[in-house]
């Protein structure tokens, strides 16, 4: 297991090269001028040469994307455009507020999910069953933003009940803290829910019908016993895999709910940079995002061979 861990973090190596290298040649090949979008619209032509002289954007591409590389194998993602502080800190400003969205967007999702697609592979073609088919339905079909902004008029603005959009950090009051995310993390896990509910389901369908199901059943234990000990004990080593991917998506999704809601986290950050065309800012932000894509993915591979002694790992 250790040696098939270590060759799994090696192999981070390559990819993560890729990805720096294709996020640093796609942002510089983009429209756009950063000194531009700084300095404004009546920046004449010297101030903006001067500008970029001083950032180094004036050097050639190559030279450039070197002195990044250099900078990141150090473990330095350089310093924002338009900030003009470093990567790491202005990321590290925001990570709090999409850390908890994305985590409390996932307990939505799985607390939820997991439990409907029980309840609807064990009463599989009645009505229950349809219903939350239908539900599920809707909330993979149904686009976060809109879904956002309904909840928004309707919970906010018409009921009162939450605040419209904004955030309060952990530090000053964790209550408020979660009255401002309860909206846009039930926003995200709602429809991430769908998703792991149908596949819950599934599983849970094909493992029922299996034979030491039946013998379960015929040697009299309780249903609640076969259902939660037996099958779903086997149908979530594949869901697990569903989960992590979730994760994942709950995290480029932030990128828009925290758009709609106004929360300063990461994902805002990333747009507003998109707009100023601060490439450190975009390149760090990318990159990270990459990086927690690959680590959840190995996590979820070492949770197999924890959660089932059958898989080796060589």
């Amino acid at each position: 297991m250790k040696e098939y861990l270590g060759r799994r973090i090696l192999a981070l190596v390559p990819v993560m090269f890729v990805v720096a290298t294709l996020v640093f040649v796609l942002m510089h090949i983009t429209p756009g001028d950063p000194v531009s979008a700084m300095l404004g619209l009546d920046a004449s032509p010297e101030d903006i040469a001067r500008m970029r002289n001083r950032l180094g954007l004036d050097e050639p591409l190559y030279i450039q994307y070197v002195r990044w590389l250099g900078k990141l194998a150090r473990g330095d993602l350089g310093e924002s455009i338009f900030l003009q502080v470093p990567v790491t800190g202005a990321v590290l400003e925001r990570v709090e507020p999409t850390a908890l969205l994305t985590l409390l967007a996932l307990i939505m999702a799985v607390g939820v999910g997991i439990p409907a697609g029980v309840i609807s592979a064990t009463r599989f073609g009645s009505f229950v069953d349809q219903c939350f088919l239908g539900v599920a339905l809707l909330g993979v079909s149904m686009p976060d933003f809109w879904f956002g902004l309904n909840l928004i008029l309707l919970v906010a603005v018409k009921l009162g009940w939450l605040p419209v959009a904004g955030y309060v950090p952990l530090s000053v009051n964790w209550l408020a803290t979660v009255r401002y995310l309860v909206m846009p993390a039930f926003c995200l896990g709602f429809i991430q829910s769908a998703l792991i509910a149908r596949m819950t389901r599934a599983l849970m369908l094909d493992v029922l019908s299996q034979d030491y199901i039946r013998t379960g059943h015929a040697k009299g234990l309780p249903a609640k016993i076969v259902v939660y000990k037996h099958a779903l004990k086997n149908a979530f080593i594949p869901t697990l895999t569903v989960i992590g991917i979730t994760f994942a998506i709950l995290m480029g999704g932030a990128i828009v709910i925290e758009t709609v809601f106004t929360i300063p986290g990461v994902g805002r950050l990333l747009i507003q940079s998109v707009m100023r065309r601060d490439y450190p800012i975009i390149q760090g932000i990318v990159l990270l995002i990459a990086g927690a894509y690959v680590l959840i993915n190995l996590l979820v591979d070492a949770a197999y061979a924890y959660l089932d002694p059958r898989i080796k790992y060589v």
